[in-house]
């Protein structure tokens, strides 16, 4: 009965409940929107991140390097109406992983098909490349639950209207990137995200999405909002998640921050914000099996916790050294609370961390 509902629900939802892109001043994702034909240039172009790292965990009384990112990315067009994406990172923390890779087709302006592999249209904070972050590490929306690539068909409508909004939806496997072979579905997975400016400085955005990594069905809502006026960013963001068959308990997660920016004239900045954000999480389970395609439960019948509840407090300054999230340093200190500390992983803990973040 709940597969035949979702069927029935789901075009509604894609017509209605789909995203609202910002045309704000916040970075938002690459290549939002469609380019006029006669602006197309048919010349690849390179973009890349570096974001070398250095963190210091109070708890621990330990330090550690890392190379958080060395992301290449190669876009280009075929037509006016076709273009193509390869996204690549030869090193996150150390790992190589294929992230974007796609063909898009613009039959009209405002209108966009993409087919590939690629980031999945929910939430604001989990859709922000890392050159986009105003924190050194992401939230826990962005990175634990929140945190979606996948590979399928996401279909864009920038509507016609005197508020800009931006319609998002798309059907995927549902089981990411690496177990592609593996991916056929008896069930619908879908993301579904609607994002617009009530005003010329406030955002308001709502994200839908139902994935079945393995045996059980996962279902997410997201709502976020954003006030950004010249100098002032400020954040909210709350989203809750459902296991089918109560597989696992329901999951509740929120972001919230804020950005000052004070411009400098003098010295090798161009400017300097100050930062503050709080995050936390309940217990959650990612539902996804072992590499044998297990499922692992505990003794009550319900999955193994993956990430364990958590809150956290970060503090920080961002040193721009050119325009705003093109060369910056992002200096941050990140307090903890867990309720048993034993379930506290161990790059999870109080910590100093001073980022170099370049995009290019």
């Amino acid at each position: 009965m709940f597969n035949a509902m979702k069927t029935n629900i789901l075009l509604p939802l894609f017509a209605a409940f789909v995203p609202f892109v910002s045309h704000a001043a916040v970075p938002a994702g690459a290549d939002s929107v469609a380019i006029p034909a006669q602006q197309v240039s048919y010349l690849p172009e390179i973009h890349g991140t570096v974001r070398p790292k250095y963190e210091y965990q109070t708890t621990m009384d330990a330090g550690r390097f890392e190379m958080r990112n060395a992301r290449v990315s190669l876009t280009g067009n075929i037509l006016p109406s076709l273009s193509y994406k390869a996204e690549i990172d030869l090193s996150d923390e150390g790992s190589i992983k294929m992230l974007d890779a796609y063909a898009r087709i613009i039959p009209s302006d405002g209108l966009r098909l993409t087919a590939g592999q690629m980031r999945v249209p929910f939430t604001i904070d989990a859709h922000r490349s890392p050159h986009q972050q105003f924190f050194a590490n992401r939230s826990f929306i962005a990175k634990q639950v929140g945190n979606v690539r996948d590979v399928g068909l996401t279909v864009l409508y920038d509507l016609p209207v005197a508020l800009p909004v931006v319609l998002e939806a798309g059907i995927y496997n549902g089981k990411g990137l690496t177990d592609q072979k593996n991916g056929w579905n008896s069930e619908i997975n879908y993301s579904a995200k609607a994002n617009v400016m009530l005003a010329p400085v406030f955002n308001l955005t709502l994200s839908i999405q139902s994935i079945q990594p393995a045996e059980v069905c996962v279902h997410s809502y997201d709502v976020g909002s954003y006030i950004q006026t010249k100098r002032l960013h400020i954040e909210a963001e709350y989203l809750f998640k459902q296991y089918e068959d109560n597989a696992f308990f329901n999951v509740h997660a929120v972001n919230t921050f804020a950005n000052y920016d004070f411009p400098l004239r003098k010295g090798p900045f161009t400017k300097l914000s100050v930062l503050a954000r709080y995050d936390m999480m309940t217990d959650q389970s990612d539902a996804k099996a072992d590499d044998d395609g297990n499922m692992s439960y505990d003794d009550n019948g319900r999955l193994t916790v993956t990430d364990y509840e958590r809150q956290r407090l970060t503090g920080g300054v961002t040193l721009s050294l050119s325009k705003a999230f093109r060369a910056d340093i992002r200096i941050n200190y990140e307090k903890y609370f867990y309720d048993n500390d034993d379930n506290a992983k161990q790059s999870e803990q109080d910590k100093f961390v001073l980022e170099l973040m370049v995009r290019f």
